[in-house]
């Protein structure tokens, strides 16, 4: 009774293991042909292109206003902290320094992954329930060099560029909000925030862009590549890009800090 009892018990968790082992090799594999599908020619310049445009240019009004947004509530909430102390002089440099290397970055991944993320999952999950990939390699057509490569390529490029003019935007907010609401001088607050950030702190930030952007491109592609299921199936494709990619880039973000910054 008792065996039985610890078998119904441990049957459940072995599984779950199992089937958690399964799908990391999985995607372990799928990185692997992704990144060697991406190094390797043929490549299609014409794809990488239309991807660029489609995650970079389109993606560029949501992640200008939530970094400008993100700027303006960043100098209020800091205001109220800093006054306490009379230190309102470091609001620019608590502005510059958390947006270029945390906020910055990883505001515009969770953004990417929401929009973008998305958008892959559910096109390649619909050419996947569709038969479409198969078509392709009936054509004789390496489905990881058509789809999945140019995707990568283009959102490694692109995200640093989204977080780089995020930053300026996100700065430039904050001092609209320190000169017009706080009363700040304009010359001595741009002046501060020239003289607080370094290039450590800028460098840190576009490399955690484009690690941010292959992880998008990566569970996008991915989760869109083994869809099964037909229209629902899509839908959980679509949701786990989303979750996932949101969940590693903010793992990601803390074990690049520490390589960042940890003594």
């Amino acid at each position: 009774m008792a065996g039985e009892m610890a078998t119904r018990i441990l049957q459940p968790i072995g599984r779950t293991f199992l089937a958690g082992l399964e799908s990391a090799g999985r995607l372990a594999l799928f990185t692997l042909q992704s990144v060697m599908h991406c190094l390797v020619p043929p490549i299609y310049p014409r794809l990488i292109v239309r991807q660029m445009i489609e995650i970079g240019f389109y993606s560029l009004p949501v992640v200008g206003m939530t970094a400008v947004f993100t700027g303006m509530v960043l100098v209020l909430q800091t205001y109220v902290a800093v006054s306490r102390l009379n230190a309102e002089s470091t609001i620019p440099y608590v502005v510059v320094i958390s947006l270029t290397r945390e906020l910055g970055p990883v505001l515009a991944g969770l953004m990417l992954a929401g929009r973008v993320g998305a958008a892959m999952a559910a096109e390649i999950g619909t050419m996947r329930v569709t038969e479409q990939i198969d078509a392709l390699r009936t054509l004789s057509t390496n489905p990881f060099k058509y789809l999945i490569a140019p995707r990568l390529i283009a959102a490694i490029l692109m995200l640093p560029v989204l977080v780089a003019i995020a930053d300026i935007i996100g700065v430039f907010g904050g001092y609209l909000v320190s000169v017009y609401r706080l009363d700040f001088s304009p010359a001595i607050y741009l002046k501060n925030t020239v003289d607080f950030v370094e290039t450590i702190d800028i460098v840190s930030g576009l490399v955690k862009a484009a690690a941010f952007g292959f992880i998008v491109a990566l569970m996008g592609t991915y989760s869109g590549f083994h869809s099964r299921g037909g229209a629902q199936g899509v839908g959980k494709a679509t949701t786990d890009a989303v979750v996932s990619a949101s969940i590693l880039i903010l793992a990601a973000n803390f074990i690049i800090t520490g390589l960042f910054f940890t003594r």
